[in-house]
């Protein structure tokens, strides 16, 4: 049986087997690469999605659990083609490196500005502790989150 869901703010499905994770549907079926299949433990946070308004590690997510519910990858946080301010601002502060823990940490980090308005340098190192960067590019990243955060 099919399970229907809101990706993106639009209805898909798949017919994929329950318990396949969702980083991999996003991935193989949808074509949505930002989420990355990286340790598939839940401990890395480079396949963090937005589940119903919730950050999730997909790949601890059976696609099964999200029939009716609405996910967001990090693909959505562009608008119309144009990078959301948070990634201009990264974009700004030439802050990605590799790229492989970037798109978790971008959906992290917008779910958390959303719901913190203002936050510290210690608040911000705090809501990335779920996601790894092993290219050590927190210094620049949480730069560049503080000078957004803080605009005037």
């Amino acid at each position: 049986m099919p399970v229907v869901f809101e990706l993106n703010g639009e209805e898909r499905s798949t017919a994929r087997p329950p318990l396949t994770p969702l980083v991999d549907v996003l991935r193989d079926e949808f074509f949505l690469t930002g989420a990355k299949p990286v340790c598939r433990e839940g401990i890395c946070g480079a396949c963090t999605v937005m589940l119903d308004g919730q950050p999730v590690m997909s790949c601890l997510v059976p696609v099964q659990a999200v029939e009716g519910r609405a996910v967001e990858t990090a693909e959505s946080l562009a608008a119309g083609g144009e990078p959301s301010p948070l990634q201009q601002i990264m974009l700004d502060h030439d802050v990605v490196q590799c790229g492989m823990c970037f798109p978790g940490m971008m959906v992290t980090l917008t779910d958390f500005l959303a719901n913190c308005p203002g936050p510290s340098r210690e608040e911000i190192k705090q809501a990335l502790t779920g996601n790894i960067c092993r290219c050590t590019g927190y210094e620049r990243l949480i730069d560049a989150a503080l000078a957004l955060a803080h605009r005037d």
